[in-house]
């Protein structure tokens, strides 16, 4: 079983804002790290020591458990069944990790077709953002097996700290999607918040500090809270991603018939953020969108 310290031959793809530092941890940790993404290997990762590779399928023939971070479904499905994906690389006995956000029915799909080639896969979304990449102190979400689970577990801890087995494959998903409508709704919830404040004459600063202290605290309303009063809306955690994990969340709603009214009401106010230029704003930014119905913003100009 791996262990820190312990040189295992690991593979990462999707080296953005979240894989890059995630893939650092790991080579930290003392493994090799043989790596792949869309845009190039940063400098940075390959500093550390990471192994550039030319495709997906190099990175899989080269490593034992190959882990994959990128942004949406399609992307997924790309780098593992593509001209030049994962499975064309894989042997017997490897193992498969998307930590990626994407579709709960999707997962299990593609959990089938690697286990079809006699490989393991766990789904493993994360939840922590970019602070928490950095921080290594991201909560990640698995399906799979208990077996596949416990084999990878050492390597998680390297990158987060809250981890917790779901269930079968599928079932990490969809623990991201109910985590992401938990998350939007306190943007929006504490944007509101902070607008009446500030609307109604009140220093949104001094509001926020005092709610810090009562039943309406929370790590929105302390981190993302003081984004929409700073006007810090780089990413972070970009609101066209947000938009996404809100789309799988309603599409598995409608298919499932139930109703989820306030979920359906954030994407809306994401969509506006979106038609406003802002669909690489952090999600914070959710509250550019209650400010435009206003004409009036919780701070600046």
């Amino acid at each position: 079983m791996p262990y820190k310290g312990h040189n295992m031959k690991l593979g990462f793809i999707g080296l953005g804002i979240m894989g890059a530092p995630m893939a650092g941890h790991l080579l930290a940790g003392g493994h090799e790290v043989f790596a792949f993404s869309r845009s190039g290997v940063p400098a940075a990762v390959l500093e550390q020591g990471a192994k550039a590779c030319a495709s997906p399928t190099e990175v899989a023939q080269h490593a034992d458990i190959i882990f994959t971070m990128v942004p949406d479904t399609p992307h997924v499905e790309d780098v593992l069944f593509g001209e030049q994906g994962v499975a064309k690389g894989l042997s017997a006995g490897k193992t498969l990790v998307d930590m990626s956000s994407i579709s709960p029915i999707a997962t299990k799909a593609f959990a089938a077709k690697i286990n079809a080639l006699g490989c393991d896969y766990l789904d493993a979304p994360v939840s922590g953002g970019e602070v928490g990449a950095k921080a290594a102190s991201l909560t990640i979400m698995v399906g799979g097996s208990e077996a596949t689970f416990n084999k990878v577990h050492p390597l998680f801890a390297l990158m987060g700290k809250n981890i917790t087995l779901i269930g079968d494959n599928g079932s990490g998903q969809t623990c991201k999607v109910a985590n992401q409508i938990i998350v939007a709704l306190n943007i929006e919830a504490v944007g509101e918040a902070l607008l009446f404040a500030a609307k109604a004459g009140a220093d949104p600063a001094k509001v926020r500090q005092a709610l810090m202290g009562g039943l309406a605290t929370s790590r929105i309303l302390e981190l993302h809270g003081e984004r929409m009063i700073k006007r810090t809306f780089n990413p972070g955690f970009r609101i066209e991603l947000h938009q996404k994990d809100l789309n799988l969340a309603l599409e598995g709603a409608k298919a499932m018939g139930l109703s989820l009214p306030n979920t359906a009401n954030a994407q809306q106010l994401m969509n506006t953020c979106v038609a406003h230029g802002g669909a690489a704003w952090d999600h914070s930014g959710l509250v550019r969108a209650l400010e435009i119905a206003a004409n009036f913003q919780v701070a600046g100009n």
